[in-house]
């Protein structure tokens, strides 16, 4: 075979079919990603495997003993028919079937020791396999292999499609054995400071390592490589804003900002005032203040981001915040002109003369309502401008765009926020926002172009939130569960019932017709794929598929069923969810808010940014197909008053990891703890483009809850940021240009290049 690269098609390596398996499945397109799938385990080759643990549908490689070989002749045709006993050392058995006997009867003879792939089945009440292939540790026929055996640790392979185990193995060894060269992007001081082996001779000790090491250091440098590249690409980043010169804003004494000071009916938190002076110290610098403000759910970010604003309006220009949905939009709009009074009637009849106007922008807005709202923006009339997805159309046009908030920042891509970056006449200062929790690890790898500022402190006056598990076979649990609802209404407080769909109108339909045209921004689907094994590369065997998943409640449904509920009756109950019309929409908002509606049912539009201080109680229908932090963003929508919140989470699904999960949610209240353990179920997610979640990710080999990989995250960090500061092109670098320009695909150096 002629000699590959590692940018060579996987198609020069293995048939058509294979590679379009490796690339649907895994993301396997290169010579080179095939290098870098790390096994999911190893086998000891002088070590049986434990039989009692194989489990019905999972695809093994084991390694175990012939203890017993028999041949019949076949009932119904001709041939003969051969049954193997596998043994373990403590002696559990496993069954092997193969049809025909031929070529088999005399390898597998008892006493000989192999490995053998396949499916377990069942026959009768006995695990078994059947005709799998294996490979003997004693088969003279094979002398490389068991020389191979008798020396190295046995590498296992998630495997798809007809690529078994023995056969991924074999690929990558052939791989290893025909690229003509390896690049190095990690520079030689980098290696020795680090400790770091050469990557021929990771990949080495990740694919072939010998009994007398472990891949540790090999894997070790395969995590490095992808931390070391991605900090370099945010590095580069980072360097590139430092260049960009704006235009500093600070706030006038006397002005707006001092005006809505005065008028503020709480008290600032520490961490609110602490925040609030980091802005305003950015602000007013030449170079764009690019910062990401997280926080708990309820810590006044909002607030925070409203100072920075004005501070901005009060400099003579414009801010522009970007929410992920009408209602929430919607929402913003009306706190915001709430909390300013006059001060948000600039220009107008009964207006302060220190205000501003505050126009909102969204899609489906009337004619006159969208036309008005153009006009305020490109005039300068409105200071500050809260609109969905419809502020980066090409047609909206600021006068003097000053500052960009951007609220939920995971609801959008980093081509969409840059979007509405490029609207100002100078670079924009910018600040993200998101009410879900960051771990420091994923802070410096997503968002390691930005400063972090965080608020953990929740303002006085807060409630404590009570969450509780509530199993839905249980019909007793779910009676109780609606009494509760009952019992709060007649308090005079309110309720949500959060489901994830929308569903049919038709009150006969439990599953929606069209639930999979549930709007993107009002749903955010979870990752449902099984964790991935190769984290940890001595895991035990691989966890089988999970079952299909039940259907869904939808809105529609609910709420037919709690109108017909004895324990209701008399509530008043309404539906909201993002496909309603926009005034709809406003108007069951403005409806729950004035408290003329009990029971609010609807989807997740409800999560962030929704403050309703006289609701106590939620209700999260299917709670289990949300995500940890999602959960954890619903219920902060309970308990803002003075009122201590319940939320109770209704699961259909008996499965351990459904139950471990909302567990957790239950457990704690702490937003950070339940970010880290989100992390354990759900993938990272492209840290360098639109992708937020999902399997296509730019995270490869790094897990960002493991201790081990945030140190060496923080290492790679520090490593690269001094790199890119004296070589931010790197001309004198080229095999780490190399793997940047490999790593960032078509889309993601545009939005790169954009900074």
């Amino acid at each position: 075979m002629a000699l590959l690269t590692e940018d060579s098609p996987l198609t020069k390596l293995l048939r058509k079919t294979d590679a379009a398996a490796l690339a649907k499945n895994k993301g396997l397109e290169t010579v080179g990603d095939l290098l870098e799938l790390v096994p999911r385990k190893y086998l000891p080759p002088n070590e049986l495997t434990d039989l009692s643990r194989l489990r019905i549908g999972e695809n093994v490689l084991i390694i175990a003993e012939v203890a017993a070989a028999t041949t019949r002749p076949m009932r119904n045709r001709r041939g003969k028919l051969l049954n193997v006993t596998l043994a373990d050392e403590a002696g559990h058995q496993l069954d092997v079937t193969f049809f025909n006997a031929y070529g088999h009867e005399r390898k597998l003879s008892p006493g000989v020791r192999g490995f053998f792939v396949g499916q377990i089945g069942t026959y009768g009440r006995r695990l078994q396999l059947t005709h799998p292939d294996y490979e003997l540790i004693d088969d003279e026929d094979a002398a490389g292999e068991i020389e191979y055996y008798r020396t190295h640790w046995v590498p296992v392979y998630s495997t798809t499609g007809k690529l078994n185990a023995f056969r991924m193995r074999k690929l990558v060894h052939q791989a290893l054995d025909t690229v003509d060269h390896l690049r190095e992007p990690l520079p030689e001081e980098v290696r020795a400071r680090r400790s770091l082996p050469g990557r021929a001779e990771a990949l080495e000790l990740v694919h072939r390592p010998p009994l007398t090491e472990r891949p540790d250091r090999g894997i070790r440098r395969l995590k490095y490589d992808e931390a070391f590249v991605l900090q370099s690409i945010l590095a580069q980043r980072r360097k590139a804003s430092e260049a960009l010169v704006g235009t500093p804003r600070r706030p006038r004494p006397g002005g707006l900002l001092a005006a809505f000071d005065e008028r503020l009916p709480f008290e600032l938190t520490e961490g609110q005032r602490l925040v609030g002076e980091v802005l305003l110290e950015e602000l007013g610098r030449e170079r764009p203040m690019h910062r990401l403000l997280q926080g708990e759910v309820g810590s006044g970010k909002t607030v925070v981001a409203l100072r920075a604003m004005l501070a901005a309006v009060d400099a003579g220009g414009q801010a522009a915040m970007l929410a992920p949905t009408e209602v929430l939009a919607a929402q913003h709009h009306r706190s915001i002109s709430e909390m300013l009074g006059d001060l948000a009637m600039g220009g107008m009849l009964g207006g302060s003369d220190r205000g501003t106007k505050v126009a909102l922008l969204t899609g489906s807005q009337s004619t006159a309502a969208r036309r008005s709202a153009l006009l305020d923006a490109a005039s300068g009339a409105a200071g500050i401008v809260i609109g969905t997805h419809a502020l980066i159309q090409k047609h909206v046009q600021f006068a003097d765009l000053a500052l960009v908030v951007v609220d939920e920042q995971h609801r959008f891509g980093v081509e969409q926020r840059d979007a509405l970056r490029e609207k100002g006449a100078a670079p924009p200062h910018v600040l993200v926002m998101t009410a879900t929790p960051i771990p420091r690890t994923v802070a410096m790898t997503v968002f390691g172009d930005m400063e972090t500022s965080t608020l953990r402190e929740l303002p006085r006056g807060r409630s404590p939130i009570a969450t509780h598990v509530v199993k839905a076979d249980r019909a007793g649990w779910m009676q109780r569960t609606w009494e509760r609802v009952a019992e709060e209404v007649a308090k005079g407080h309110q309720a949500y019932v959060v489901c994830p769909r929308i569903g049919d109108p038709d009150p006969g339909s439990r599953l929606s017709s069209d639930s999979s045209e549930e709007d993107a921004a009002d749903w955010e689907p979870v990752d449902w794929a099984e964790v991935d094994w190769s984290e940890d590369a001595w895991s035990s065997e691989e966890e089988p598929a999970p079952p299909p998943a039940p259907e869904l409640t939808g809105v529609y449904a609910m709420w037919h069923e709690l109108r017909a509920k004895p324990e209701l009756a008399g509530v008043r109950t309404a539906v909201l969810h993002g496909r309603l019309e926009t005034d709809e929409k406003e108007a069951t908002m403005r409806a729950f808010a004035a408290g003329e509606i009990d029971v609010l049912v609807a989807t997740t539009v409800i999560e962030v940014g929704v403050d309703v201080p006289n609701a106590s109680v939620m209700v999260v229908v299917d709670a289990d197909r949300f995500g940890i932090s999602q959960l954890h963003q619903l219920r902060g929508r309970v308990g803002r008053g003075s009122v201590p919140g319940l939320c109770l989470l209704v699961t259909t699904d008996p499965g351990e990891r459904a139950v471990e999960r909302l567990d957790l949610v239950a457990g704690t209240t702490d937003g950070f703890e339940l970010a880290r353990a989100d992390l354990h179920f759900r993938r990272e997610g492209d840290v360098l483009g639109a992708r937020q979640s999902g399997r296509s990710g730019s995270i490869r080999h790094l897990r960002l809850t493991r201790a081990e990989d945030e140190q060496i995250i923080a290492d790679a960090r520090e490593d690269a940021f001094a790199l890119i500061d004296t070589d931010p092109d790197l001309r004198r670098h080229p095999a780490l240009a190399a793997a940047v320009a490999t790593r960032l695909d078509e889309d993601q150096a545009i939005w790169l290049e954009r900074g």
